[in-house]
């Protein structure tokens, strides 16, 4: 997965069961090449299920399970794990809404540990009230109002992830700008602000804030959120979006260049009780 643009978008198990059938194979001394010939497909067909890049054909794993020498009962365990991988997300039901590149950024969302972000542009959509998702939505290309309602009730539903038991820490680090720029009416943005505070109180949650006197920074060229998760197969992963799809990134070298962004903006920006009160000034300002 250190690259997806379009496609089928992988749940979390998914990719991890994709390395681990990777990580039995090279135990078993067995090459793509020769993994190939068991399934009669091409090498790209098994590095793209190592990679989480297409489903897990149950007739495919168990084949492949038998010529890496898995005994029967981990062989069972493993398909039984492959069946649960491939059932869908509670956001499936959205699909008609979702694109699809973004389901697997719901995934990683839904399983994270931690979820570090850096947002120049709006509030980020776990902290958003009703009306400021509606007014960036509205913002956005959409083909009917039912379409835009599915994906506020989307966006409502995955804010949920932020009470549940064993929720994720949340850190965000968002700039003046987004307090500054209008989305909906005064009464929009006040309740937002509201939310923010409100939000930064909870034991899960930092929220900082790069004021605009910090002039040109690192993070300047866009968004991103980085995910980790408290499974050993699992790297941090970077997501980063554009217009027409996203790209996940897993390869160590990429990710360490976002996380030394994240820890150089963190160290500059305004402190969480610095923010809870920049947060109260904008809003007397409204």
């Amino acid at each position: 997965m250190s690259e997806t643009r379009t496609g089928t978008a992988p749940t979390v198990m998914r990719i991890v069961l994709g390395k681990r059938l990777g990580a039995l194979r090279e135990k078993a001394r067995v090459t793509r090449e020769d993994a190939a010939s068991v399934l009669d497909v091409t090498p790209l067909t098994i590095r793209r299920m190592e990679n989480s890049e297409v489903s897990l054909k149950l007739p495919y794993v168990g084949l492949l399970l038998r010529a890496y020498g898995v005994g029967e009962r981990e062989a069972e365990e493993f398909i039984g794990l492959v069946k649960l991988a491939n059932q869908p997300g509670w956001w499936h039901r959205y699909r008609d809404a979702l694109p699809g590149w973004f389901s697997a950024f719901v995934s990683l969302e839904d399983d994270a540990s931690l979820i570090r972000t850096y947002e120049p542009h709006y509030v980020p959509g776990l902290l958003q009230t009703e009306g400021y998702i509606r007014g960036v939505l509205e913002a956005g290309a959409h083909r009917d109002n039912g379409e835009l309602e599915r994906r506020v009730s989307l966006r409502v539903k995955r804010q949920q992830l932020l009470t549940k038991r064993q929720a994720p820490i949340l850190w965000i680090l968002m700039e003046e700008a987004v307090l500054r720029r209008p989305v909906g009416d005064p009464d929009v943005m006040r309740a937002q602000i509201d939310r923010l505070i409100e939000a930064s109180t909870l034991p899960n949650v930092t929220l900082q804030i790069m004021p605009f006197r910090l002039g040109p920074h690192l993070g300047a060229f866009g968004p991103f959120h980085l995910f980790r998760f408290d499974i050993n197969e699992l790297p941090d992963i970077v997501y980063t979006e554009n217009l027409t799809g996203a790209v996940y990134l897993d390869q160590r070298p990429d990710v360490a260049a976002y996380l030394e962004v994240l820890d150089n903006l963190s160290a500059r920006a305004a402190s969480v009780e610095e923010t809870r009160d920049f947060l109260r000034v904008i809003r007397k300002e409204l």
